[in-house]
């Protein structure tokens, strides 16, 4: 594991663990939405959110799947606070009945952890009629959010604590359409690329937490927003692509990160004191990265925050 020894700047690199960028953080009084925490890197951040006291809720589609993770950790940390409500990123209608149900329940909000996702599917549509990779990895993240907004600013000014998003984008948004973002093909079958739609996702992922920067900014508010690349994981994400996984299973304990060190950004982003006050960068191997100049197009992201308020008016 040679190319994941070298410490960045923080003091960790692509060989650390969730547990160790958290440890010895009290994360104690402290409430988080983590999205798909019902497989993969989201389990994983769930799991060691919640080891490091913060009250998690998991965003998971399959509630039963959800259970046997919420079930799991507590034999594990039986103090652990975790819960888990049904949310379907690909249907706003899922998403909106969501959002109510948590605003409802009068839980505060300190952290919002958007990490589902699909990869490379085949064309598909959303009940929505949006693409399938857009809709999900994108579009309900941007409508999720957007509804959770107020809890976190009410949580940030009454407990006087930096409200965090965190938003899981992927290194794969360099393979995006080359004009970055398609907005006049995003439903498009005819030009539909699998990889270059999930490039286009991601990317949108990265625009998103920069714009929504700017726009906390505006508003005065104590929260921040972050995208980063996770790492090459063994994860089921591969799970479309039966070549690539095959491959993936043979020789990914030897080139890709485990769960464990997956989920280790994510977790840095969320929990960190190095991170207050950070917001509008994209991390890999916890420490600041580099995205491609159309992760840092201000116009781009400005045209996309429109477009996406507009898809989900």
């Amino acid at each position: 594991m040679w190319p994941f020894s070298k410490k960045g700047p923080s003091g960790f690199s692509s060989s650390s663990t969730a547990e160790q960028v958290t440890q010895g953080i009290d994360g104690t009084g402290l409430t988080a939405v983590v999205t798909g925490a019902s497989s993969g890197i989201g389990t994983e951040t769930t799991r060691v959110l919640a080891k490091r006291g913060v009250h998690v809720i998991m965003g998971v589609r399959n509630t039963a799947a959800g259970k046997d993770v919420k079930e799991t950790i507590l034999k594990e940390n039986p103090s652990a606070k975790v819960d888990a409500m049904e949310l379907d990123l690909s249907s706003m209608e899922s998403v909106k009945k969501f959002a109510s149900e948590y605003k409802s329940s009068g839980l505060p909000l300190n952290i919002l952890i958007n990490n589902a996702g699909i990869m490379a599917c085949p064309f598909m549509l959303s009940k929505d009629n949006h693409e399938l990779q857009f809709a999900t990895n994108h579009l309900g993240h941007f409508l999720l959010t957007n509804l959770l907004l107020d809890t976190m600013k009410k949580t940030s000014r009454e407990s006087k604590k930096e409200g965090r998003i965190v938003i899981v984008s992927s290194e794969a948004h360099r393979f995006a359409y080359s004009e970055g973002i398609r907005f006049d093909k995003i439903n498009d079958q005819s030009s539909y690329n699998n990889w270059r739609a999930y490039g286009q996702s991601k990317l949108a992922n990265i625009l998103h937490a920069n714009e929504l920067t700017k726009h906390l900014k505006e508003d005065g508010v104590d929260i921040t927003a972050n995208s980063l690349h996770p790492g090459t994981i063994t994860t089921n994400l591969f799970r479309y692509n039966s070549a690539v996984n095959g491959i993936i299973n043979v020789v990914g304990r030897m080139v890709m990160k485990n769960v464990q060190q997956g989920a280790a950004t994510t977790c840095y982003v969320a929990l960190h004191p190095e991170v207050k006050g950070v917001s509008g960068k994209y991390f890999s191997d916890s420490n600041v990265s580099k995205t491609t100049p159309h992760g840092t197009d201000a116009d781009l992201a400005k045209k996309l925050w429109d477009f996406s308020m507009n898809l989900i008016k």
